[in-house]
């Protein structure tokens, strides 16, 4: 097993470690779709308590190995490829709730809790995590935070980052950081939970998180929205112009609705609230959808739910070797151009996408082709081009060797490097993920 597995044991036990080559899937393919090729880790350490975190992080520091962190590896694949990695850590076994506070709205849990385990024991008390984020039944709480996936829900809720009041983390020194909650200053100036929000392992490893959680709605329905391009631009305006507080609003590909009728451009709303409400305002959805010639479709009870469960699963399908998944943002009022654009540059049956309408971020998934590093090329400059962005997820290997996962401005690159001097100054966690 080698010197580095061996040293793990004996600060974990040997059932807390499992050499790389005997890992299962789905955390095998996992791990190697994060990696570049031929450089397979020593081993994999399942630490059960922040403690033992802490202490494994420290004998990383000072033997100065260098730690590919995860959970369940739902989405350890997306950015840039990890390289050097000597030793992957997982949370998934830090995963107990430690307290859910109802009368004030919070839960703390550990980072290895998987979204969906929680969110069951959250919906037993009528409250919820206000995240539709991918892979639902895998990701874990830390996993949702580090790659800041929200989801829909973010048209009414904000995203993870603004649900977030609460983190504690290993340094790259073994030492526990904590922010929020009952702590009142925040390590060196820095806004911790922000920081930590989308830095996809490059800072430290979380183990425990304080998140907001929201009252469950009596009732929930969704609209689907075809027509015209233009007609759906025009709606879109006018609907976030307007007083309906939908709680997901986003446009999507027609190929994603069951039974479309017309157009390339689909706009889906969920309204949530008391029963009498959510009706109240389909109705005024419909009129608006009426005055600019849409077609109309309700979705109710189970339909409804299973809409939104059908897109995610279907955008974020599980990882192959002729698929990319990319994270986009572009100007609101760009959105409908941008699915233009791709209905325009791509194959029919080569891509699907969907934009929130009010944020202007959304994920496209991509099939290969013969020119595929040339179509990202392309995307990416159009979305730049109007303010935007585009951020290669998950790939094929040979894709990630030649297209740069981020496409990150220099001087936020400067910003990014300062932030990691001051958090790893030895580059020990997830080494090449940002570049």
């Amino acid at each position: 097993m080698g010197s580095i597995a061996q040293t793990v044991e004996s600060i974990l036990g040997a059932s807390q470690v499992t050499p790389c080559e005997s890992l299962v899937e789905p955390l095998l393919s996992a791990v190697k779709g994060a990696i570049a090729a031929d450089e397979l880790p020593a081993c994999v350490a399942f630490p059960k308590t922040p403690a033992e975190m802490a202490a494994i992080v420290a004998c990383a520091h000072h033997n100065q190995w260098r730690i590919l962190p995860c959970g369940h590896g739902s989405k350890l694949a997306w950015g840039n490829l990890v390289t050097g990695a000597d030793i992957v850590v997982s949370t998934q076994h830090l995963n107990q709730v430690i307290e859910h506070a109802e009368g004030d709205l919070t839960v703390t849990a550990q980072a290895g809790v998987s979204f969906a385990d929680l969110q069951a024991q959250l919906l037993a008390t009528r409250q919820f995590l206000a995240i539709d984020p991918a892979y639902p039944d895998r990701a874990t709480l830390g996993g949702i935070v580090a790659t800041r996936d929200t989801g829909a829900l973010r048209q009414r809720y904000g995203g993870i980052r603004d649900m977030l009041i609460g983190v504690s983390f290993v340094r790259h020194d073994g030492q526990i950081a904590k922010a929020g909650g009952r702590v009142v200053k925040n390590v060196a100036g820095y806004d911790l939970m922000k920081l930590m929000t989308g830095s996809f392992g490059t800072l430290g490893i979380m183990t425990q998180l304080t998140l907001r959680t929201y009252p469950l709605q009596e009732a929930a329905q969704t609209v689907l929205l075809t027509g015209e391009p233009t007609a759906i631009q025009q709606a879109t305006a006018s609907i976030l112009a307007s007083s309906l507080t939908p709680v997901a609003m986003d446009l999507v590909t027609t190929d994603l609705f069951e039974g479309a009728e017309q157009g390339t451009v689909g706009l889906a709303l969920q309204f949530q609230s008391i029963a009498a409400g959510v009706s109240e305002q389909v109705e005024r959805l419909q009129a608006i959808a009426q005055t600019h010639q849409l077609h109309s479709q309700v979705l109710t009870d189970a339909a409804d739910a299973e809409f939104w469960r059908r897109l995610g699963d279907t955008l974020f399908a599980p990882q192959a070797d002729d698929v990319a998944i990319t994270k986009l943002g572009i100007l609101p009022a760009q959105a409908v151009p941008l699915l233009n654009f791709l209905a325009k540059t791509l194959a029919a049956d080569s891509w699907q996408a969907r934009i929130h309408a009010s944020s202007g971020i959304g994920t496209l998934r991509l099939k290969a082709g013969e020119n595929s590093v040339e179509t990202l090329i392309a995307v990416r400059s159009h979305c730049q081009a109007f303010g935007g962005y585009l951020n290669l997820l998950e790939a094929p290997t040979a894709w990630k060797e030649q297209f740069e996962a981020w496409g990150i401005a220099p001087a936020s690159q400067l910003m990014m490097a300062r932030l990691q001097a001051n958090f790893d100054p030895q580059t020990q966690f997830s080494p090449g993920r940002m570049g």
